[in-house]
């Protein structure tokens, strides 16, 4: 497996860190509500996931108990700012009936379980890929995954990392990314996510999709030279 250069992203994420400051994420107030989250924000804003999640708070279903009782046809109303709010609903009624199973709701209990078996076991569930999989497992439960999203493809791609360095090479698997970026860091869950925070802020900011601000990005002195650079959106 390729390998990404040893002192690249911990530079990165210091002169992120700089620029940004901590991040505190996850923004959530429990477990349940991290995982609720990491499911409802599948091809939407942030933005319309609070919305959702207000007007599950307001109706008293921020909880285990309560999602298990309600059906997805009650369900899907309520977290319709989400988007695709019909499958939504019934994915997390999935993630419902596997904590039943799994736990019987007591979240605690899947905290003690390794990364890897709780991986396996989330990814079985319909409706949740490996970005969802490895962003429940890193922020509700603190585990040591790095989380791949379409921001970390951007920067990494434009910046010309070791798994990107050939112009006009597909983009790696995601596994393959992750692993890459876990075997140069060897970090904890504290260092895997800020540095997924800072690099959404950056991508947010200043590597948009489109009209990049590429001279007022703190990354700027990292970046190849512009008639070299491969642009990926």
């Amino acid at each position: 497996m390729k390998r990404l250069p040893p002192t690249s992203l911990r530079a990165y994420q210091e002169r992120l860190l700089q620029h940004f400051g901590h991040q505190h994420w996850w923004p959530a107030r429990s477990r349940l509500e991290v995982m609720l989250g990491a499911v409802l924000t599948q091809n939407t804003a942030w933005s319309n996931v609070e919305l959702a999640l207000q007007q599950l708070r307001r109706r008293g279903w921020l909880s285990y108990r309560a999602l298990q009782a309600v059906s997805a046809e009650e369900l899907g109303p309520v977290i319709r700012s989400s988007g695709y709010w019909r499958q939504k609903a019934v994915r997390v009624k999935a993630l419902m009936a596997w904590l039943d199973s799994a736990c019987g709701g007591d979240l605690r209990k899947l905290a003690r379980r390794p990364a890897e078996v709780l991986r396996r076991q989330l990814l079985a569930i319909p409706g949740i890929g490996r970005e969802t999989a490895d962003s429940i497992l890193l922020y509700a439960f603190a585990k040591p995954v790095f989380v791949v999203d379409a921001y970390t493809h951007r920067i990494f791609s434009r910046h010309r990392l070791s798994l990107y360095a050939s112009p006009g090479k597909k983009a790696p698997d995601y596994d393959a990314l992750r692993q890459a970026v876990e075997a140069e860091l060897k970090g904890d869950a504290g260092l895997y996510n800020e540095l997924h925070a800072l690099l959404v802020m950056t991508a947010k900011q200043y590597c948009r999709r489109r009209e990049p601000d590429c001279a007022a990005c703190p990354l700027r002195d990292w970046l190849p030279r512009p008639d070299r650079m491969r642009v990926q959106a």
